[in-house]
């Protein structure tokens, strides 16, 4: 027996070989975030150097940290990084939530037919894109020729453009982003619903418990670290605003509330050309989201002991 079939015939390799499709999926994913997450980190030397497009990255002039005075004093960053911070918390006020409760009320559904009816029409514009989302708000609530403004003309009430009123815009940001979002997001909660023990609802109901109680001292509890760890995802993320839906959705009216650092940078450095610059507060962005991911980790595990790691 030659030692070819020896190593072939070990545990390992049999364990390998049987789940062979699993270890493909996995290597696809792995693969995903290499090239596009850690390979990438090579343009980062971008920031630090006079880049010129012909030279490339190696070939251009090493200048340290000039390229960070230069953007960090531009005027504009500040408005920016408060609007992008303003959006993102709003978001996450308005947007968090909304699956947690959406999920409670989804659970008390007792008729099976009519849950699965109201998840598929709850989950459909998650799937539909900020492009095609952007066109539907627009033939909606646009001020000229929008449906919703069109009825409340005809019941004799005026409705302000949500769309290009920089007054409303935020608003409309946060009530768009549920509507796409909120019933794709439940999935989580109603999965870690289906988890919890039915022995506990039999006990409340035996203790005299409602099911508004129910729900407020069994479910909510038993998916709390589940809340926990979503609420720390969510946060770690605080410096990106939503690219797709600002992009679609904004206009030159509305640009000094709704401009954040995505669309800044896309400016920056697609439109204009200025790759460092654009580089630098891009690095920045990430180190900040970091920070928050760290810190809120470590947090959440000192008061609730539900962390990441």
């Amino acid at each position: 027996m030659n030692a070819g079939t020896i190593k072939r015939n070990t545990p390992r390799f049999r364990r390998v070989w049987k789940y062979r499709a699993l270890y493909v999926l996995i290597f696809v994913g792995v693969a995903y975030f290499f090239l596009f997450k850690y390979a990438t980190l090579y343009g980062l030397l971008i920031a630090f150097k006079n880049y010129k497009f012909k030279l490339g990255i190696m070939g251009s002039e090493w200048v340290g940290l000039k390229n960070f005075k230069r953007a960090l004093s531009n005027p504009d960053v500040p408005r920016v990084v408060l609007n992008t911070v303003t959006i993102s918390f709003g978001k996450l006020a308005f947007g968090f939530p909304a699956p947690i409760i959406l999920a409670l009320l989804l659970n008390e559904l007792r008729s099976r037919r009519f849950l699965k009816v109201a998840q598929s029409v709850l989950y459909l514009p998650y799937f539909i894109s900020w492009i095609v989302m952007a066109g539907i708000c627009t033939n909606l609530f646009s001020s000229t020729n929008g449906v919703v403004p069109k009825l409340m003309a005809a019941a004799g009430i005026k409705m302000p453009s949500l769309i290009a009123d920089p007054q409303y815009f935020r608003g409309f940001l946060y009530g768009s982003e549920v509507w796409k979002n909120v019933g794709w997001n439940t999935i989580i909660y109603m999965a870690a619903i289906t988890g919890i023990d039915p022995e506990l609802y039999e006990a409340g109901r035996m203790d005299g418990c409602n099911r508004f109680q129910q729900a407020i001292h069994i479910t909510l509890p038993c998916i709390a670290p589940t809340v926990v760890i979503l609420l720390i995802l969510n946060i770690g993320g605080i410096m990106n605003a939503g690219f797709d839906q600002i992009f679609n959705l904004s206009s030159s009216r509305t640009k000094t509330v709704s401009e954040i650092i995505d669309t800044y940078l896309y400016d920056l450095g697609l439109i204009s050309g200025k790759y460092e610059y654009a580089t630098v507060i891009g690095m920045l962005k990430s180190i900040i989201n970091a920070l928050l991911l760290f810190s809120t980790n470590f947090i959440a595990g000192k008061i609730t002991e539900t962390s990441l790691f």
